[in-house]
């Protein structure tokens, strides 16, 4: 009789292979879906395409996924959208204690900024969000704090964070969604109607522009800052 070991070992050789692999499925057993992961992958999609583009079927496809398997981490959109803006106020960058309460409110006015910047088509949500989520909260009480060293009092600190509040919120919205990337009417005047018709404009025009942002952010912020000081108590 043969040499039986020499039989299986050249079966085995000769077996014909198992089925491949699915593309990435083995990557997708590796990495479990979280919310982590779904908030990161939604927030790509808002920042790509606005938050019209944003469902749970591409939502699924992007992650590779089915779409009811984000159910099992968000009940609904709104609660994706929330976890979106939570994702959003926590990037913002606090500054540490320090001896100077002004300056720390300006480096908070600057943060909140920044993180509209960075995520330009999520933060109309954003900007008129309640915040009203633990993360939401949290952050409001924070400004208060700063707000209330600046003034000294509650009312005023009160009253200052609402106009803070104002202020960055137009200057966010004006930057990334607003002056020259806004709605314009039907039949636009053109630079020679302007000139004609309204002088001070077109002698203004200029620095209206992105080179001159954060000069003229720079300008209001002081101003509101000092009519925060100075209003009476």
């Amino acid at each position: 009789m043969g040499d039986r070991s020499s039989v299986r070992r050249t079966t085995r050789a000769h077996a014909p292979p198992g089925p491949a692999a699915a593309p990435g499925a083995q990557g997708r057993r590796r990495r479990p879906l979280t919310r982590e992961r779904i908030v990161a992958a939604a927030l790509a999609l808002v920042d790509d395409g606005g938050l019209a583009g944003l469902s749970f079927r591409r939502l699924g496809a992007k992650l590779g996924c089915e779409a009811m398997s984000l159910y099992h981490h968000f009940p609904g959109k709104q609660h994706l959208l929330d976890a979106l803006v939570d994702h959003a106020i926590a990037s913002i960058e606090m500054p540490p204690a320090g001896p100077d309460p002004v300056e720390r409110l300006v480096r908070a006015a600057y943060a909140y900024r920044a993180m509209a910047r960075r995520h330009p088509r999520l933060f109309p949500l954003v900007g008129l969000h309640r915040l009203n989520t633990p993360t939401g909260v949290r952050f409001i009480e924070a400004v208060l704090a700063l707000t209330e060293a600046v003034v000294g009092d509650r009312e005023r600190s009160a009253r200052g964070f609402r106009a803070l509040g104002y202020y960055l919120m137009g200057a966010a919205l004006d930057e990334t969604s607003g002056y020259a990337l806004g709605p314009s009417a039907a039949e636009p005047v053109d630079d020679a109607y302007i000139a004609e018709h309204c002088p001070r404009l077109a002698a203004a025009a200029p620095y209206f522009g992105q080179a001159h942002w954060d000069r003229t952010f720079a300008l209001g912020l002081a101003a509101l800052i000092d009519g925060m000081r100075s209003a009476p108590r």
